[in-house]
């Protein structure tokens, strides 16, 4: 017998998105974090749009965007001169398909408090701060963990232990499994939380290098607050100090300037350029997610929205197999996740690589691919792409979003339908219609079905939805949506039994 369905180890954002998603799921678990309060600092400060649209999911993006704001242009002195402006991202505008285009520049400080507040709402358990986790074991039916809580050590018996504890993991290092990659010790950084006097907060203010857009010292506003986060390369073998007067010399040496003057510092830390993953996602019972599975360079901002998708993907498959769905459902979580790890480790290697090699496009920020919306499980071992003619939008793909109507008139956006916990099944067409009820009446705690048409119950009065899914009018599609946001079935209909063979593989006695 089991103390706990799941337990989480470390409380970061990705060990609180997952606790987020089983507590409302009403999956049991506990999250337990060696630090003895939460963790300060501004760190990985920039959510990508598919990170927003998780927080959607869970019902936070108002508060973020609320704590946050778009990332500040760029404004590049020399001494007190502006000798350039510019942006690391062009703003893009919300589309019918994309509501959240653009990254929201947020401390993760305040994103993980966000996240334990949305925790507690669920009714999930809260964070035991202090608690270390020192050693486990698995066998066939659970995992038994020893955690040590102010030098008292607990053994708990869970169903799966999810490792989500850092780059230094202590669950991945017990596991033994392989974490390789490359660690630049030449390429330090100095980060800090600061407080200034004499700077305008209107602008991302930077030195560069003399013919260089390679800063020599960054002072960034961070939205929300009343800091700057400071960045600045650590050249030579020696150790600086982490302190505000050390700060404040390299700042001056880097500035040519005295009237600009850091007033106190929250956090301060000295940043190691790592660039690794692990083979395994997975042993046994036992997971790993987040950056205990894989680090990157702070190039590009995708460390943390990368461990926010491994939370994501895995939560749901959890919950599904505690409640009676297959065991094998969660080997898919490796094998989505592994190669979707490995393509953004090299987009933040290349990125990191531009700033070492000071190329001239360093500081943009503009590729699609950093949004992670094209992220896709194509070919994956649940996708089932089957209809005869598909078009560009595929099994395996995010879901869109579109503006519709409800049957009233009342206005409603798909992601409002996928919301939750649940499957959404969409059929294009009212011919689907009794097909669709069908379906939901089998699963009634699964899925959720929709059908757009004239005369269904969403209505696509302008063909945004259509022009999502490349559904064009006078046709018809059958899509089941997962969970997480992405396509898990497409077909031509929902009749011929393939669909129903695809959840009952998926989900057994779930639904």
């Amino acid at each position: 017998m089991n103390d706990v369905a799941v337990l989480i180890v470390g409380a970061g954002p990705t060990g609180l998105t997952l606790a987020c998603d089983l507590a409302r799921r009403g999956v049991a678990c506990r999250i337990v974090e060696r630090s003895g309060s939460p963790a300060v600092g501004s760190r990985g400060r920039g959510l990508q749009p598919r990170t927003q649209e998780v927080f959607d999911d869970l019902g936070i993006i108002e508060r973020v965007r609320a704590a946050g704001g778009d990332y500040p242009d760029i404004r590049a002195h020399r001494g007190e001169d502006v000798v350039w402006e510019g942006r690391m991202i062009e703003h893009r505008e919300p589309t019918p398909d994309v509501p959240h285009p653009n990254p929201w520049m947020l401390p993760q400080w305040r994103t993980t408090q966000l996240l334990r507040d949305r925790l507690a709402e669920f009714g999930g358990s809260h964070v035991e701060f202090g608690t270390e986790l020192t050693g486990f074991e698995q066998d066939a039916d659970g995992v038994l963990a020893t955690l040590v809580h102010d030098g008292v050590p607990e053994l708990v018996r869970v169903g799966y232990l999810v490792g989500a504890d850092g780059g230094h993991s202590a669950v991945r290092r017990t596991l033994g499994v392989g974490f390789e990659g490359e660690t630049f010790d030449t390429h330090r950084m100095l980060v800090a939380d600061v407080t200034v006097d004499g700077l305008s907060r209107s602008h991302w203010h930077v030195w560069p290098e003399t013919e260089s857009r390679t800063f020599r010292v960054g002072l960034c506003p961070l939205p929300g607050t009343d800091s700057f986060q400071f960045t600045a390369p650590v050249h030579g073998e020696a150790t600086p100090e982490l302190t505000l007067a050390a700060l404040q010399k390299t700042l001056d040496a880097a500035t040519g300037r005295t009237d600009i003057t850091l007033l106190d510092s929250s956090w301060i830390t000295l940043f190691r350029a790592n660039i690794r993953m692990v083979d395994r996602y997975r042993v046994g019972r036992v997971f790993l997610a987040g950056d205990a599975a894989h680090v990157h360079s702070p190039a590009g901002g995708q460390g943390l929205n990368t461990g926010v998708q491994d939370a994501y993907n895995l939560g749901w498959k959890l919950a599904a197999v505690l409640a009676g769905a297959p065991a094998e459902l969660l080997d898919s979580y490796e094998a989505e996740r592994l190669p979707v790890a490995a393509a953004v480790l090299g987009i933040s290697s290349t990125l990191h690589h531009k700033a070492v090699n000071r190329e001239p496009d360093a500081h943009r920020r503009d590729d699609p691919a950093l949004q992670q919306l094209g992220l896709t499980y194509r070919g994956g071992p649940l996708a089932r792409e089957e209809r005869a003619e598909p078009g560009s939008v595929l099994a395996g793909d995010r879901a869109p979003d579109a503006p519709c109507l409800a049957a009233d008139g009342s206005p409603l956006r798909l992601f409002d339908l996928f919301r939750g916990p649940h499957f959404t099944l969409l059929a294009f067409g009212s011919r689907h219609a009794d097909a669709v009820a069908e379906v939901a009446a089998r699963h009634p705690k699964l899925v959720r079905g929709h059908v757009i048409a004239p005369s269904g119950d969403v209505v696509d009065a302008e063909g945004h939805a259509g022009r999502a899914y490349c559904v064009a009018p006078g046709t018809s599609a059958v899509l089941l949506i997962r969970p997480d946001g992405y396509i898990g079935w497409a077909g031509d209909t929902a009749t011929d039994g393939r669909l129903d063979a695809y959840l009952d593989g998926l989900v057994s006695s779930v639904g």
